[in-house]
């Protein structure tokens, strides 16, 4: 049960941005923010993670702003809210080793090399020069774009373009990996 909550959370919030424009028209934006905090502290329950409890509290100040002023400006800036979080953490996971995307790749090889530690920490600051890219296109979208050009970026091509990444980079993993290995085979039959 609980694990279907969480997937079921994870596809709201995943829709998220065609979900706010759907409703941009029919629904006031106090209720628009009061469902995208709703969504945030689900979520945040629902995981237990630091990171979705950040998102929440960034939630509840868009909210408040967007209940404030009466428009659903706020709302459309969720987005950027989340990549923002997400930049703090990889950044200061940077600061402060192990870097998160070692922490992932320890998940699979606790003892991970020297080499790959280091090469976590560079796909761990790339992660982060995406987080800024991503969350100004989707700033500019939000303030200077029309409604549906925000739900097409932030509902879709944000995605599409975090699968390249993810892709791109498991790409170049293996082909470290490998000379890695072949490293390894040439020092070991040199001795």
């Amino acid at each position: 049960m609980r694990k279907a909550a969480t997937a079921a959370l994870l596809v709201l919030t995943l829709l998220y941005p065609f979900g706010v424009y759907a409703a941009l028209d029919h629904v006031a934006p106090h209720w628009l923010a009061g469902a995208m905090v709703l969504l945030s502290l689900a979520r945040a329950v629902s995981t237990r993670q630091g990171f979705w409890y950040l998102v929440a509290a960034g939630a509840g100040v868009l909210g408040l702003s967007s209940w404030w002023q009466g428009d659903a400006q706020a709302v459309k800036l969720y987005p950027v809210l989340v990549n923002a979080v997400l930049l703090a953490v990889f950044g200061w996971s940077l600061r402060c080793p192990p870097s998160v995307v070692e922490r992932l790749a320890r998940l699979q090889t606790p003892d991970l090399p020297a080499a790959a530690v280091g090469y976590t920490a560079r796909v761990t600051a790339l992660w982060c020069s995406f987080f800024v890219l991503n969350g100004t296109v989707a700033a500019y979208t939000a303030l200077y774009s029309s409604d549906a050009t925000w739900a097409l970026y932030n509902g879709l091509l944000a995605y599409v373009a975090m699968g390249v990444l993810m892709a791109g980079e498991w790409l170049v993993r293996q082909h470290v990996q490998r000379r890695h290995r072949l490293e390894q085979a040439l020092g070991a039959s040199n001795e």
